[in-house]
């Protein structure tokens, strides 16, 4: 039984480019679908927040037009109602990687605010990299990345070939021309080798021990790879 650490946003809104707070949080498929695939598997889950707070779902993420439909829908929300460690996140800053031996961001807009600029997480995604332990990072949680600096400057993700939510994607979705930064544009400043694929289609990309996901419909594919990753 391997124990995979849930690194999750602790923002419950997103500031916008005029100032606006949007309501966000996670993106349920993106947490609940590999959830299931590491418990079924028998592994333990741990989630860690900023600060140990139960992290929020987005509201929009539970709806049936995303999920495939009322019955898609609600499979989710049962899954997220029954991860009682939801509900018992601890501080992502008392966090020892020796004690895990995976890690794993779900997006959603929420690390778009928090993550991105958080040095506990940027820490412990260098520390996770540089372990060769399998590092997973899905949708907009890739905005983490941001606060994953070298000591002597530079991204320590620069050179690796990964992938996010797209350009493409988040003006389909409504914000590209609403938000402060797009996340394609960010991590392609910070050196990496950014693969896009095609919007909404799963698209996950594997360097090394990093395993990153496009979108939400990468979430069940990169699980996949994490459980084979960890035998």
């Amino acid at each position: 039984m391997a124990r995979i650490l849930f690194v999750m946003t602790g923002a419950d809104h997103w500031t916008l480019a005029d100032g606006t707070r949007h309501p966000t949080g996670f993106w349920a498929e993106e947490a609940a679908v590999p959830y299931e695939a590491f418990k079924d598997a028998g592994h333990e889950v741990v989630v860690a927040t900023p600060g140990g707070v139960v992290p929020t779902v987005d509201r929009a993420s539970l709806a049936p037009e995303v999920n495939g439909g009322p019955e898609g829908a609600a499979r989710i929300e049962k899954v997220l109602d029954s991860a009682a460690e939801l509900q018992r996140p601890v501080r992502l800053e008392d966090v020892d990687l020796a004690g895990y031996d995976a890690v794993f961001y779900p997006g959603g807009h929420g690390p778009m605010e928090d993550l991105a600029v958080n040095a506990d997480s940027g820490r412990l995604l260098t520390a996770a990299l540089e372990s060769g332990k399998p590092l997973g990072v899905v949708c907009h949680a890739p905005a983490a990345m941001l606060a994953a600096a070298r000591e002597e400057g530079g991204s320590l993700f620069a050179g690796y070939r990964l992938t996010g939510f797209s350009n493409a994607e988040e003006a389909q979705a409504g914000f590209a021309d609403r938000a402060k930064w797009l996340l394609q544009d960010r991590l392609v400043e910070l050196g990496a080798d950014y693969v896009e694929g095609e919007p909404w289609a799963p698209n996950v990309v594997t360097d090394r021990n990093l395993v990153t996901g496009q979108n939400p419909a990468s979430s069940a594919p990169l699980a996949a790879e994490l459980l084979k990753a960890l035998g």
